[in-house]
């Protein structure tokens, strides 16, 4: 049986059929934050999740000079990816890497981060702006390899197979003027540009204390796309002629 108004719970409130809201209720509904403070969190939501991108998936940086030419040239805008290094991953032959300063590269060198603007400075942070202070190159040996340079051919070889690097070396560029014999360290990479006579790369570094070696954990990720300009833009892939190294 229905109950009547004389056997209704006192403290249950009578159900209101107007449509209106109850008094009490305006004080659980969200309270709207002022246009700047919405506006301020945004941009720091914005803010963490470029860092997060940044540090762990995507990294955007620009080519300072003509070393790595014609594969990347001056002024192109890169991206970086940093998936493909995860956990056990590693940098493989062929591949185009960034990576920090392994000691006194940089030095005199237009790669060289300069005197950038603070507004300049804080978008590299958050990964808003394309990054320098870095070295872009090829990886021609990994941990474990002898690179040797050169055969009766003139060509480079790893592992004793030679390569055939007409299909990324600058135009009229020879493999490499300066002869070498090293193994490449475990955990270590050797390093050269394409544009071979004009390229400060592991070769001229040979006499370092690293003997022109890159550690792996300075590499910052591998270039998969030039962005900019639009003239120049592209996918990279790595060459087909390092599939034959063992």
């Amino acid at each position: 049986m229905s109950p009547t108004s004389d056997d209704r719970d006192p403290a249950e409130p009578a159900p209101d059929h107007s449509g209106s809201t109850p008094a009490g209720s305006s004080a659980l509904q969200r309270r709207q934050l002022p246009l700047w403070q919405e506006l301020t969190l945004l941009l720091a939501v914005a803010l963490v999740l470029a860092v997060g991108i940044k540090a762990l998936f995507l990294q955007a940086f620009y080519i300072p000079s003509g070393s790595m030419n014609d594969t990347l040239v001056l002024n192109d805008r890169i991206l970086v990816q940093k998936v493909s290094y995860w956990g056990d991953g590693t940098p493989q032959r062929g591949d185009i890497v960034v990576f920090d300063d392994p000691g006194g590269w940089l030095e005199g060198s237009a790669s060289s981060p300069g005197t950038a603007s603070p507004i300049v400075r804080a978008l590299e942070v958050f990964g808003l702006y394309p990054t320098g202070g870095h070295l872009v190159k090829r990886v021609i040996g990994v941990g474990g390899d002898r690179v040797r340079c050169c055969d009766g051919r003139g060509r480079i070889t790893v592992n004793d197979v030679p390569l055939n690097e007409k299909g990324y070396l600058a135009e009229g560029e020879k493999p490499s003027l300066i002869d070498f014999d090293v193994e490449v360290a475990p955990g270590f990479v050797w390093v050269q540009g394409d544009n071979r006579s004009n390229s400060a790369d592991s070769r001229v570094h040979l006499g370092d204390p690293g003997g022109g070696q890159v550690p792996v954990e300075d590499v910052v990720g591998k270039v998969f796309a030039v962005v900019w300009p639009l003239a120049h833009a592209t996918t990279l892939h790595r060459p087909a002629t390092f599939d034959a190294v063992g």
